[in-house]
């Protein structure tokens, strides 16, 4: 199924949790969110079958019981979403969010390290295209 785009703050909630806990149960997901923000199962199932319904999640029939997982990896799924994010919301600009992050500190040394490989890496794949569009 293909992954339409869109997420609102619930779908995005428990997107997240049912990332770092899979395969999980609606039962499961629901009273983790009772629990944490007062959710109903009816909404957990409701936005759950929305997450499904949209490509973020699969499910799978255990002993007569549907469990949920993500439908990709969990960094996939994060990187798609950044991508979604800048692509619709700052009309495909890194600038905005590149200034967030320089104003928004603190940024700890282990993310700085590896935003300054993805610069690297950025730069070796510009370097690249420039060369082949030379020849």
């Amino acid at each position: 199924m293909a992954r339409k785009a869109g997420l609102g703050r619930a779908e995005s909630e428990v997107l997240r949790y049912i990332s770092d806990h899979h395969p999980i149960t609606v039962r499961e997901a629901a009273d983790h969110f009772a629990e944490t923000r007062g959710q109903t199962k009816t909404t957990i199932l409701n936005v759950m079958e929305r997450l499904r319904e949209k490509g973020f999640l699969i499910r799978e029939p255990v002993e007569g019981i549907f469990r949920y997982s993500p439908s990709q990896p969990k960094n996939r799924m994060l990187r798609d979403l950044v991508r979604d994010f800048v692509d619709e919301m700052l009309g495909g600009s890194l600038e905005p969010f590149t200034a967030y992050l320089a104003e928004n500190p603190p940024v700890s040394d282990e993310e700085l390290a590896r935003l300054k490989a993805t610069i690297a890496l950025l730069e070796q794949d510009t370097a690249k295209e420039d060369e082949v569009h030379e020849r």
